[in-house]
């Protein structure tokens, strides 16, 4: 698996901010070199349209709720699934904590996101909350709370080559974790690329512990009501169809109370919508016996 910053591939933040008239929080300057505006997640360019004032999330995932939890781990497979104007898609890890009404997140993987990276390619992303995304957290590095250390790989870069249908499948490794020396979460790319981190003191629920892991994907539907998206969720295939058919997630882990890594029990599955998509979880007999996800959209 290769990555890619793409920097050719520039965001015009600020084109986009002085059409909006938003006024940044601060300005940054990333790992590949671009200057870029930080603003909260809710009050970005891509979120200005109509149709996204009101938009929905809808998600395909599988949880763990019944400790305290230090991290996670998994690999991801990667695809390119089709999103309609507005709209994204994505497969990712996430670590919770806390009531939804003022949740803690640090959500990373990868994220097909044409307004907020400019095409269509997937592409490393991460984003947080400590309020539920009422007021604070953002993608990547466009507001203050994920500290980047790793000169090698930026957040945003092009993942690639990707996975095609009934043929080679490409998976990305992602690793969360709390360091209680440190008093950080942080992220690692593979076996051997640290990212950087989160420091604890960001998170209202997330100082200690997460109470929640899920692995899953996620698309946002911007259609009118009545109607739905046709943004695909991980390849959009149903998950019977396994291996090189269907999306999957491997290896899936977490950190218990020891710091150790372990296979997580009393899993817990969930459809936003089982209309149109659907999660098995399980050993597969392509992916050895470590229980695996997959999960599909059906458009």
């Amino acid at each position: 698996m290769v990555i890619s910053d793409a920097s050719s591939k520039k965001i015009p933040i600020k084109e986009a901010l002085s059409r909006s008239n938003k006024i940044p929080l601060k300005s940054i300057k990333s790992p590949d070199g671009d200057i870029i505006d930080c603003i909260h997640i809710y009050r970005q360019p891509a979120f200005d349209h109509p149709l996204l004032k009101n938009h929905t999330i809808l998600r395909a995932f599988a949880y763990v709720q019944s400790g305290k939890y230090l991290g996670a781990k998994a690999k991801i497979n990667v695809w390119k699934p089709q999103v309609q104007n507005h709209e994204f898609s994505s497969s990712q890890i996430a670590i919770l904590g806390g009531p939804n009404s003022n949740l803690s997140a640090i959500e990373a993987g990868w994220m097909v996101f044409p307004d907020l990276f400019g095409d269509d390619n997937p592409r490393l992303f991460t984003c947080w909350t400590k309020d539920g995304y009422q007021s604070t957290g953002c993608y990547n590095l466009l507001c203050l709370g994920f500290v980047q250390i790793s000169k090698k790989l930026s957040l945003r870069a092009t993942i690639f080559p990707i996975s095609t249908y009934h043929g080679p499948q490409f998976d990305i490794t992602l690793y969360i974790w709390k360091d209680p020396k440190k008093d950080a979460w942080w992220l690692q790319y593979g076996n051997n690329t640290i990212l950087g981190y989160w420091p604890a003191s960001v998170f209202t629920h997330l100082a200690d512990s997460a109470s929640v892991i899920r692995w899953g994907g996620e698309v946002v539907n911007n259609v009118i009501i009545g109607q739905h998206t046709a943004a695909e969720m991980g390849c959009g295939h149903f998950p019977e169809e396994k291996f090189e058919r269907s999306s999957h997630f491997m290896n899936l882990l977490t950190i218990d109370e020891s710091n150790n890594l372990v296979i997580p029990e009393d899993i817990i599955t969930r459809v936003d919508n089982a209309n149109c998509y659907d999660v098995e979880y399980g050993p597969s007999a392509h992916l050895g016996d470590t229980p695996s996800l997959f999960f599909i959209t059906d458009v």
